[in-house]
């Protein structure tokens, strides 16, 4: 099942192009696939971690954010709820998009976290995703 939020339900954003993204999931295979999509959205800067403890400190180590981040919710170490509580400590302001395998209500919960917290949810899907679901959360034509 894919689910995207409507644009009614996300936050104001201006559109924009997103130059570079993070995949955090646990599943090596998981974070090609998105790192696949992402290109073939045009989108090429793309590093990958493996939870969320690697990302913080991957994002400490950056000059910049990048303008996406597609985090899963379920991994080892510090899973995607923590992982929102210090995105938001960071006043991470690009796109963010949660996935899961697993469940819809724990990716319910996080999606209402991240918004209470003023991150940019601008989707929330179990996996997997398709290249269209994704394309119409970054707001992207495929046409």
């Amino acid at each position: 099942m894919h689910q995207a939020i409507s644009p009614e339900e996300a936050p104001s954003i201006m559109p924009r192009a997103y130059r570079s993204a993070m995949v955090i999931d646990d599943d090596t295979f998981s974070q090609a696939i998105f790192s696949k999509r992402l290109e073939q959205l045009g989108i090429s800067d793309i590093c990958a971690a493996d939870h969320g403890y690697t990302a913080v400190r991957m994002l400490d180590t950056l000059a910049q954010a990048p303008d996406l981040i597609i985090c899963d919710l379920f991994m080892p170490n510090m899973d995607g709820i923590e992982l929102l509580q210090e995105l938001a400590k960071r006043h991470y302001r690009g796109g963010l998009i949660l996935v899961t395998g697993v469940n819809m209500n724990t990716l319910m919960v996080a999606y209402e976290l991240a918004t209470i917290r003023k991150l940019k949810v601008l989707g929330s899907f179990t996996k997997p995703v398709s290249l269209a679901a994704l394309a119409q959360a970054l707001g992207i034509s495929l046409d």
